[in-house]
């Protein structure tokens, strides 16, 4: 009798634990897709979405300090980085991409971040010749990815091309922010929901 009853507390104890871990793991996804079909995501840390031929994934976004050591990098070239005001903030998007179809395919060169009121943000433009993090829209051959493996972009620690935009910190009280990226020769955007 109670070996049997040993038997059921310890189903009752996996059944818990598997649901409490489901629970948990079902908590950390960190960005949302609207207008994507389910089978355009892939396991990991951030979904992959297709746009335009592209399969695109956010490596990391969040907002940059202008006087640290590595964020003043990722401003290289921008003239007033460290003069913001003081209701305003840089914030970084770093985006991978890779044409996975069999033609060649442009990546996206047009990008918007609209909060929940509605104020849309344009990104601040990078000369890619003085900052290396910078993105830059190109044609990619089948399976080429960008940014490429062999720059600075692709071996720094995020791992994506920079898209910086200039956001009002209003945007912390109008959350949750929605990146769009266009579709070259597209007047529709692909929605992201990022994290701030």
């Amino acid at each position: 009798m109670k070996l049997l009853t040993s038997k059921k507390t310890l189903r009752l104890v996996l059944v818990l634990t598997v649901g409490a871990l489901a629970v948990t793991l079902g908590g950390c996804a960190r960005t949302t897709l609207t207008g994507v079909s389910q089978d355009q995501l892939s396991a990991g840390t951030e979904p992959y979405f297709n746009v335009g031929g592209v399969t695109y994934q956010i490596q990391i976004s969040r907002q940059l300090n202008p006087f640290g050591t590595e964020d003043v990098q990722y401003l290289s070239g921008v003239q007033g980085a460290q003069d913001l005001d003081a209701d305003q903030l840089w914030f970084g998007v770093f985006l991978w991409a890779k044409n996975q179809s069999k033609q060649v395919r442009d990546s996206a060169s047009t990008f918007a971040i609209v909060d929940s009121e509605g104020t849309v943000y344009h990104p601040t433009v990078l000369n890619a010749s003085v900052n290396p993090y910078a993105w830059t829209s190109q044609p990619l051959s089948q399976n080429e990815i960008e940014p490429q493996p062999d720059t600075t972009a692709g071996n720094g620690s995020t791992g994506g091309g920079l898209i910086l935009f200039k956001l009002n910190e209003s945007v912390y009280s109008n959350r949750p922010l929605t990146l769009e990226i266009f579709k070259p020769g597209s007047a529709k955007p692909s929605k992201v929901s990022l994290d701030l």
